[in-house]
């Protein structure tokens, strides 16, 4: 069929280009899988409806831990996903697609291309999908062509339903490895990414009230070519979720489309999904998060985005402030040995801390470590991010110009005489005793200081209106989860271990060096306290 009749007689150099353009990007073989499965063996070529089916993201009920409901017409947007695909990037024949326009379609959707461009198909299957749906998108292309300007705006509530888009395709693509009945389809609170947008791309971003601000009654207009800007420099990977889900749907397109919809009998996933409200680190934050990893680590963050079993991702909590107690001593008994990447979030408040309004401005900030925690009194450690998490979405890369990238300091276990001591607790970016951002001993105050201090990361302000001078605020919670996997865990085990076993060995006493009383010390004091003056024999 198509794929297999091709290599029994010449190719053209139109199929040879489409096929090298896919190895390029390693796809062929799954191409020729999925052909084979999709392909109708009377005409040997895909109908158009079947390739549809594959590619659909049809999801009964959706679920959002947002304060509203999605609209109405988001459904049915997901619904025209498959089609929208399909209409822009493949032309079929009378017959269907034939082997060499199913390739030529993958390379125009999925091929090596710029991130850029893989954007602007992106948005191009949005404002079709939504279109069909009912919802007006205000976007303009030049032409058909990946490469060109995309023009026109728009408005909060079409970024909030392209990034619940885009969570799905990574969900539904995710949905095969998980067991049968846990692939409910959840929707998170991703309010931080939407203002993230507005603010950067809208005229008037930066003076707007990011504390009360109403995604959906708000009809500020974000222009296409910056909202395109944004998203290369703050979610660099969202368009991975789009090129994820057409990789994964083509090369699954033989499962049974039972198994692959979600089942509305998935209780447990829901209740894992409630469950990970109470911590700082949501699915909404961690997808946030993860866009803008490119690494290993970006999968293990996922990990905390789409799971079955709560019990599995709490044991990636190595730290949490109101479980284990606040202060660095209860931080470093729980951190100490782990050698893996962490992720620390501190979530807290300025301003007067029995005033209600100052209260109710919270922030969530954020730090990525590429490696464990030492105690040392000077900076250290390998390249890591800052983040801006809550209410608005920033990430702070390194910027290269200097490596000050970790300050852990606890008090010396050997008590001696400093003419300068250094300061005690953690630090972030900047310089010793002018840190970016630094967390007390007590871990009841963390400072925050302008861009400014720092060389070491990207410049951008940590929570909203955050002026040049430093910020004494207090803390409300601190979290630190592990992202080594199971190796680093074990490993911490086994430090935690050993030092459990030195530690016994030190409280036991040998009692046969005191069985005698003439060798004992107490005989001794009491000797020295009858006759100071007598002449004692010194040991040599």
């Amino acid at each position: 069929m198509g794929a297999s009749s091709s290599s029994e007689q010449k190719a053209s150099p139109e199929q040879r280009e489409a096929e090298s353009a896919a190895a390029a990007a390693g796809a062929l073989p799954m191409l020729r899988k999925a052909f084979a499965d999709l392909a109708d063996p009377r005409t040997s070529a895909v109908p158009v409806a079947s390739l549809q089916r594959c590619l659909s993201l049809r999801c009964d009920k959706p679920i959002s831990s947002a304060t509203r409901v999605p609209p109405d017409s988001f459904s049915g947007l997901l619904e025209n996903v498959g089609a929208s695909i399909v209409d822009v990037f493949f032309v079929a024949e009378k017959g269907g697609l034939s082997w060499v326009e199913f390739v030529k379609g993958y390379v125009k959707c999925c091929g090596r291309m710029a991130v850029s461009m893989v954007v602007s198909n992106l948005l191009r299957v949005f404002a079709l999908a939504a279109n069909k749906a009912g919802h007006q998108v205000d976007l303009q292309f030049e032409s058909d062509e990946a490469d060109c300007k995309v023009g026109g705006h728009l408005v909060p509530t079409d970024v909030l339903m392209l990034l619940w888009m885009c969570w799905t395709m990574l969900w539904s693509s995710k949905v095969h490895k998980l067991p049968r009945g846990k692939a409910a389809l959840f929707l998170p609170d991703i309010s931080c990414l939407v203002l993230s947008a507005v603010v950067s791309c809208a005229d008037n971003g930066s003076s707007l009230n990011l504390w009360n601000f109403d995604i959906f009654g708000s009809e500020v207009q974000l222009p296409a070519g910056k909202f395109v800007a944004w998203a290369l420099a703050t979610v660099p990977t969202l368009p991975e979720c789009y090129s994820q889900f057409i990789h994964e749907h083509l090369g699954n397109c033989s499962i049974s489309q039972d198994e692959l919809e979600p089942s509305n009998s998935s209780s447990g996933d829901i209740t894992s999904v409630e469950t990970s409200g109470a911590h700082l680190l949501t699915p909404g934050r961690a997808w946030a998060i993860s866009l803008t990893a490119r690494n290993a680590l970006r999968e293990e963050i996922l990990t905390h985005c789409f799971f079955s079993n709560c019990d599995k991702i709490e044991e990636n909590l190595l730290y949490r402030s109101s479980l284990h107690g606040k202060g660095l001593n209860r931080f470093w008994s729980n951190t100490e040995g782990y050698l893996g990447p962490l992720l620390m979030l501190v979530s807290g408040y300025s301003g007067d801390s029995h005033e209600a309004n100052t209260r109710d401005k919270k922030w969530v900030i954020g730090v990525l470590l590429q490696q464990g925690l030492e105690s040392r009194d000077h900076f250290y450690g390998s390249p890591g991010n800052l983040y801006a998490v809550d209410p608005i979405f920033h990430a702070y890369l390194p910027s290269g110009k200097e490596k000050n990238f970790i300050y852990s300091h606890l008090h010396p276990s050997a008590r001696v005489y400093e003419p300068h001591p250094k300061p005690v607790g953690l630090g972030f970016g900047g310089t010793i005793g002018n840190e970016r951002i630094f967390i007390d001993e007590d871990f009841a105050r963390i400072t925050l200081r302008h861009h400014a201090v720092d060389k070491t990361h990207q410049p951008g302000p940590l929570f909203p209106n955050q002026g040049y001078l430093a910020t004494d605020a207090f803390i409300l919670e601190v979290e630190v989860w592990g992202l080594g996997g199971t190796k680093a865990k074990e490993a911490q085990a086994s430090v935690k271990k050993r030092e459990q076993l030195f530690t016994e060995q030190r409280r036991k006493v040998d009692l046969k060096t005191f069985a005698s009383w003439e060798d004992s010390p107490e005989k001794m004091m009491m000797d020295m306290m009858n006759d100071p003056n007598s002449v004692r024999r010194e040991d040599r």
